[in-house]
């Protein structure tokens, strides 16, 4: 039996909290509201969330370092919510770890698709088929997509955010072939959510911090001009109880 999501709303306006929870609830989700950083880490401390909507601009500790404190704590899926349109409060937002963000005003149907499409991501990877291959290798790295963990070559687990991996993922299912942008936008988030363009370079800046030994002179993620990225490593497949197993490399496209 599926588990009803359990949503956590950190936002000080209380009519806009009111108006969000009382929506998601309609649409059969669990939902507790917070007005700002401190009662957000008390509810943090008191129960298990799935997903957390996180405004900006809060009283106290802002949402920038609040996403900052989430993102070295765990990888909970964070939606940012902004009154600021700029595209630097956006980029600040997916720099600080956000999967998500919405600009003030927002009609509360965008938000709901939003969260459905983070919490589908998320979920994917966690019902995987047991007969297929759970564990991918490649450059001394190993990604187990069933729990969505990273390791480096040295055994120990590299934390990412949900976006983070979901990039990631559709890296290490397409080895050697040129991506677009565009191309990694719907591989990771898909149209309907009208994403940021400029996303994709900030998730990529990310994983590249993470991973490469020089992240000015990466090896493994590879800016294609005029292209997009390319991922450069050869990607194996390791099933339980099984030895690797070299996936078949597609050709290199255009992207």
């Amino acid at each position: 039996m599926s588990r009803t999501p359990h949503i956590l709303i950190v936002e000080d306006d209380r009519e806009i909290a009111t108006l969000v929870s009382r929506f998601l609830r309609s649409h059969d989700f669990r939902v507790r509201t917070v007005p700002h950083g401190r009662e957000m880490d008390i509810a943090l401390r008191d129960g298990r969330f799935d997903l957390i909507v996180l405004d900006l601009m809060l009283p106290g500790e802002d949402g920038l370092s609040l996403c900052r404190r989430l993102r070295n704590d765990g990888s909970i899926p964070i939606i940012m919510l902004t009154a600021k349109g700029e595209d630097i409060d956006r980029i600040l937002g997916l720099e600080m770890g956000a999967d998500d963000y919405l600009v003030k005003p927002f009609n509360p149907r965008e938000l709901l698709a939003r969260i459905r499409a983070v919490l589908r991501r998320v979920g994917v990877a966690q019902t995987l088929d047991s007969a297929e291959s759970t564990m991918l290798a490649f450059a001394g790295w190993r990604l187990d997509k069933a729990v969505r963990r990273l390791f480096n070559p040295q055994g120990e687990r590299v934390a990412l955010t949900g976006a983070e991996l979901d990039l990631l993922l559709a890296f290490c299912e397409r080895p050697r072939r040129v991506l677009s942008r565009d191309q990694l936008l719907d591989l990771t988030q898909g149209r309907a959510a009208a994403p940021f363009e400029r996303s994709i370079d900030v998730l990529v800046s990310r994983l590249r911090q993470k991973m490469e030994p020089n992240p000015r002179e990466p090896e493994l993620i590879q800016t294609i001009r005029s292209g997009g990225y390319m991922f450069s490593p050869e990607i194996q497949s390791l099933p339980q109880g099984g030895s690797a197993q070299t996936e078949a490399q597609p050709q290199v496209m255009d992207g």
